[in-house]
């Protein structure tokens, strides 16, 4: 059983990382690197690094939430209902926000990106499809951040099950 606890643990772990360094280091760097150029399309530029690598990060939570569900009832004999079903949660939000930011709003974002012709950096900002393209931006942030706080919970309590 402490295998499978510690390939779990292993697994969230390294997603966890990558979804961090995405979020502190290649998003913001795509966007300062690209605009330093000044170019007149460096958002539109950065923009298409950043959601190509938010689709891995996005895919790859859903998969590894896939994977720590399954294994989740292969355990299920571990000490703690309330840390059975804490995890589970964990679990379930970690799987609802990846696939969600991946499925629903990054697919509606690609949608309003092709349906303004121009780089984004050229429409105008009181555009309603730019609008709707900026709360959709919001929205993809709070679920990867979400997405990465349960993933942080959840490896607390997979780390409590290697003491048992």
């Amino acid at each position: 059983m402490t295998f499978i606890n510690f390939s779990r643990l292993i697994m969230l772990s390294l997603w966890l990382g990558a979804a961090v360094f995405f979020s502190v280091a290649v998003a913001p760097a795509a966007f300062g690197v690209l605009r330093s150029f000044a170019l007149p399309n460096s958002s539109e530029l950065a923009g298409s690094i950043v959601t190509r690598t938010l689709s891995i990060i996005n895919v790859s939570g859903f998969v590894v939430g896939l994977f720590l569900l399954l294994t989740l009832f292969v355990r299920r004999s571990a000490p703690g209902r309330f840390l059975f079903i804490a995890e589970f949660v964990c679990i379930g939000v970690l799987l609802l926000t990846t696939g969600i930011g991946h499925w629903v709003i990054a697919a509606r974002m690609r949608g309003l990106r092709a349906a303004m012709y121009l780089p984004i950096d050229q429409v105008p900002v009181d555009d309603a499809r730019r609008v709707a393209f900026n709360a959709l931006h919001g929205y993809s942030v709070n679920a990867l951040a979400i997405a990465m706080i349960a993933a942080l919970i959840a490896i607390v309590l997979i780390s409590r099950g290697l003491k048992s």
